[in-house]
């Protein structure tokens, strides 16, 4: 007999709690219920779950769904999975069968299941993240680059481009150094405050040769351009005396070339020698030699950044231990890490730092850098752990970007709730609630470039193009205009908002070293600022933006809109991003204007609309 596999059945939603109880997610030692809804004029008898449980094997279990009732015109078959212990994926399918043997079959859904055991801090995910890229956010004093690592220079001027052109040997070698320091965020820090700021997340702030320091040479030590640990310390406590905590970036997949611990150059002169010296350093096996010492791992490619061994013992205890790096940035006043390259490590080894963390500090988070769905990526031939518990308590939300800036680029609104429906129905609420939120990072375009350009793509252009190109003032004010209405929608999003340092001041630019320009402290976009200090203050005094729970409104053509609710306090945010003006249906069957290209915040009580915000 025929069976006929259905997209997108009519008797089946996995969102709908009718359908699946509970919503998303499931944690282990719990039941999932699966009710189908087929219409009675069907004359379906027979109703089957097929499941197969990916980390126990493959194992293949099938559920038969009894019938359990009417509801209307339409027969209910349901039935509970029971989750035992187990953790992992679970990718299912579903099947009704008539008398005569034809049948209809679903395609394959995604079940996460969590570590039930597992308790996320709530902290992150619920206020401002202000992302710093040290060198380049406040400097106090022109620093002198004498006997620092790496063979530095330092711009005189602020106000300089960074060094983008390749040196005579054809290389980019990021040695151009602003001095931006802690002691000058310190000094800001009562500016991030009143953005709303609650967590400063720092790129790496440990010795490196580089002005990213995305390869560091010493992980016990600040970069002496930085500042000091004191330095650290001191604005950690004064961070924290303003109610904001301290992020920082834990590059661990590799070091610098130059460093005490590979020490390529030999600039580190000391007892101990690193791994290229000497076959008998202590730290020979942190790295891997396919011929010693000429030919290494790095990270793609990249010969300065020597790529560590994870399986190496001694390595892990230097990184997780009781002494560690880990626990002792922690203890200096930290407040949680963010991993970088995180699909790079392996699951063993970020369950080992998410331990020594929550060893040193209950309330500590992990958040690991990873760019697509966390829920079921595969790196490395590995489906990773990434949000199943005791690995990262929340990711970089790169899908969110993806999604948002397509939409305010012209896609679809449905669209943009499908992905995110999607991708809140694969992670466990505490893991969507603690996502990492931006339109921009050192890593991506300037919001703004982006926005006004209409596309991440260069085409045949220069780098010198690059470096001089502005956006014209109309392509900057669609641009800003754009900008508000996603950052209306970032904001009352559930995770925490993520803004990059210089993005509210309208900063612009291509790829890296254009998307990292110095801060420009007197010359910012005031009316960009003063929305984004907007955005910081409701963010941060509406506890539905904090804590609420998200049911979507209407989300099609060029609309976006979604409620967020908590304690019977609602909230609306709604954005028309299209050049004509749209109306958004409301529960209640009243309808809400919005002009073109327009965004709202309101307060929705007993059927009245309060205006808090408006582009």
């Amino acid at each position: 007999m025929q069976t006929e596999t259905l997209k997108t059945p009519y008797w089946f939603d996995p969102g709908d709690p009718r359908c699946k109880s509970p919503y998303g997610a499931a944690p282990s030692g719990t039941a999932v219920v699966f009710t189908l809804r087929p219409k009675r004029a069907e004359a379906f008898v027979r109703a089957r779950l097929t499941a197969r449980w990916e980390f126990d094997g493959g194992k293949v279990t099938a559920l038969d769904l009894p019938w359990t009732g009417l509801e209307g015109d339409r027969d209910l078959f349901s039935a509970a999975l029971e989750l035992g212990d187990y953790v992992g994926l679970i990718w299912y399918s579903l099947r009704l069968e008539r008398w005569d043997g034809s049948a209809v079959e679903t395609g394959t859904y995604q079940l996460t299941v969590y570590d039930g055991k597992e308790s996320v801090p709530a902290w992150f995910g619920e206020g401002v993240t202000y992302q710093i890229f040290p060198d380049r956010f406040c400097r106090l004093t022109i620093p002198d680059p004498a006997g620092m690592a790496g063979g530095r220079t330092v711009h005189q001027s602020w106000e300089e481009e960074p060094e983008y052109r390749p040196d005579s040997k054809g290389e980019i070698r990021n040695r151009d150094f602003f001095g931006g320091s802690l002691p000058g965020v310190t000094e800001k820090l009562p500016y991030l405050k009143s953005l709303g700021v609650e967590t400063l997340y720092f790129c790496p702030i440990f010795e490196g040769p580089e002005n990213h320091r995305y390869g560091a040479s010493d992980y016990e030590k600040i970069d002496p351009m930085l500042g000091t640990k004191e330095d650290f310390t001191r604005l950690c406590a004064a961070a924290h005396k303003l109610g904001m905590r301290v992020m920082l970036d834990g590059v661990f997949n590799h070091t610098a070339f130059v460093s005490k611990y590979f020490n390529g150059d030999g600039s580190y002169p000391s007892l101990t020698p690193g791994a290229h010296q000497s076959e008998s350093s202590p730290y020979r096996d942190w790295f891997y030699f396919q011929h010693w010492p000429d030919q290494y791992a790095s990270w793609w490619g990249i010969y300065s950044l020597p790529t560590t061994n994870k399986q190496s013992a001694s390595w892990l205890s230097y990184i997780t231990g009781e002494n560690g790096v880990i626990r002792s940035w922690l203890r200096a006043g930290a407040d949680g890490w963010r991993l970088d390259v995180a699909d790079e490590l392996p699951d063993s080894v970020v369950h080992a730092i998410h331990a020594a963390a929550r060893a040193e500090k209950p309330d500590a988070v992990i958040i690991g850098e990873v760019w697509e769905d966390a829920s079921n990526k595969i790196a490395y031939d590995v489906r990773r752990h990434h949000v199943l518990g005791g690995h990262c308590d929340g990711v970089m939300n790169y899908p969110l970007r993806s999604a948002l800036t397509g939409f305010l680029l012209g896609g679809d609104g449905a669209w943009f709730q499908a992905d995110m429906e999607r991708q809140r129905q694969n992670y466990p609420r505490w893991a969507f609630y603690s996502s990492m939120n931006s339109l921009g990072t050192h890593d991506t375009l300037r919001i703004l470039t982006l926005l006004g350009e209409g596309s991440d793509r260069k085409g045949d252009t220069s780098r010198d193009w690059r470096c001089a190109h502005r956006l014209s003032p109309e392509q900057r004010a669609a641009a800003a205009a754009r900008l508000k209405l996603g950052s209306l929608l970032l904001y009352a999003f559930p995770g925490s908002p993520t803004l990059y340092y210089g993005d509210e001041a309208g900063m612009e630019g291509f790829e890296d070293p254009f998307n990292r320009r110095a801060f420009p402290w007197g010359k910012e976009d005031k009316e960009l600022t003063a929305w984004f200090t907007a955005l910081g203050k409701a963010r941060s005094t509406l506890e539905p933006l904090r804590r609420g729970e998200l049911s979507w409104l209407q989300c099609r053509g060029r609309t976006v809109s979604f409620l967020r609710t908590l304690e019977g306090e609602q909230l609306i945010a709604a954005v028309n991003a299209g050049e004509k003006a749209a109306s958004i249906d409301l529960p209640d069957g009243n309808a809400l204007r919005l002009p073109a290209m327009s965004g709202k915040l309101l307060r929705w009580e007993e059927g009245q609309l309060t205006e808090l915000l408006h582009t």
